[in-house]
């Protein structure tokens, strides 16, 4: 079995390529992410796990060596699984929330451990839900790649960021989060830490961030108190996900951080959900111009698929008091400025 990287000299990255994963499990009667399995036993509320069918690995080797501009190199790095309940079914707005602060403590836990290897430069923990996403195992859980390079989209990121520092003395992201709030037109809900918004640049129909109202890089530095409010944010997020068409949406969550190593002060912790439903009966299919092109199309306004996501916010914090969870924050409605530029809420 070979792990390893194949360098892609058009686009300037690398793609990895596992052999093993081919014959990884496909959605078993028997889960084996259920307690009691060899890999789970009894006992835990939520597990770390190994991948057993890992893209990359500490000691991956290569099936073929590098020649003329095809470049290989040995799949270095690691691949975990996030197991977040012992329940075969549920969500992160079902999970008991203590599994949910929980999960995200062993996040940054991970995070800071993997990034003490001098051979890993990026660790990104993401989730995948639903069997439309292709998800392999349905049981609650997320993964973490610790991988051996930047990812070329973190690369974007990093380069327009380091831009926009150096043009405006400001992080790029603070200074987005900042005029959506002041224009309040694309936010969605706000506690004491976080703030969620559709942003104006949204590619999927109902793409949400999530953005720390505070400077923060990594997952690893949220003390107690942010461990908890970004908890509520993700579980209200996740709630009105599963609200707006009455059914389990699926989605993909992606947690962007700072890499490992150097200097990115002017870089900021975030979280992005793409859902891949474009109403009720249809997808959003990336096709030729999306995949050929990396332009994403958008069939509507960002701004009308606002209205759908706060009148499914309102129904999701109903369905988590019902249940004995009181949201953080609120629903933002609309924002307004009085005069000297005091901002006044209206919260729904």
């Amino acid at each position: 079995m070979s792990n390893e990287l194949r360098w892609n000299p058009i686009l300037g990255t690398w793609v990895i390529v596992s052999s093993k994963r081919e014959s990884r499990p496909w959605r078993e009667e028997k889960c084996p992410f259920c307690p009691g399995t060899p890999e789970t036993g009894y006992g835990w509320d939520v597990l770390v796990l190994d991948n057993r069918f890992p893209a990359l690995r500490p000691d991956a080797r290569t099936s073929v060596e590098s020649r003329d501009i095809y470049r290989v190199e040995p799949g270095y790095g690691y691949c975990k699984v996030v197991i977040e309940s012992p329940e075969h079914e549920g969500d992160l707005d079902t999970i008991p929330i203590e599994n949910l602060r929980k999960y995200l403590r062993i996040l940054g836990e991970e995070t800071a451990k993997l990034c003490r290897d001098k051979e890993i430069c990026y660790v990104i923990p993401f989730r995948n839900k639903g069997e439309l996403i292709g998800v392999s195992l349905t049981h609650p859980h997320s993964q973490i790649y610790a991988l051996p390079f930047i990812p070329p989209r973190i690369n974007i990121e990093l380069r327009n960021a380091r831009e926009f520092y150096k043009e405006h003395n400001e992080c790029l992201f603070c200074h987005i989060l900042g005029f959506e709030e002041k224009e309040g037109k694309r936010v969605l809900y706000r506690n004491k830490l976080f703030t969620s918004f559709l942003p104006f640049f949204a590619m999927w129909p109902y793409e949400v961030h999530i953005y720390p109202r505070k400077h923060v890089l990594h997952l690893s530095d949220l003390d107690s108190g942010g461990i908890e409010y970004l908890a509520d944010i993700l579980r209200v997020t996740v709630s009105m996900y599963n609200r707006l068409f009455d059914f389990s949406l699926p989605y993909i969550m992606i947690f962007h951080q700072a890499p490992c190593r150097g200097n990115y002060n002017y870089y900021h912790l975030h979280i992005e959900f793409y859902p891949v439903h474009r109403a009720r009966d249809k997808l959003k299919y990336p096709a030729g111009i999306e995949w050929g092109a990396w332009v994403f199309t958008y069939d509507d306004l960002p701004e009308n698929k606002v209205a759908e996501l706060r009148y499914a916010l309102q129904k999701a914090v109903e369905y988590l008091r019902d249940r004995g969870y009181s949201p953080m924050g609120r629903i933002i409605s609309w924002y307004t400025y009085l005069g000297g530029g005091t901002l006044t809420s209206r919260y729904s």
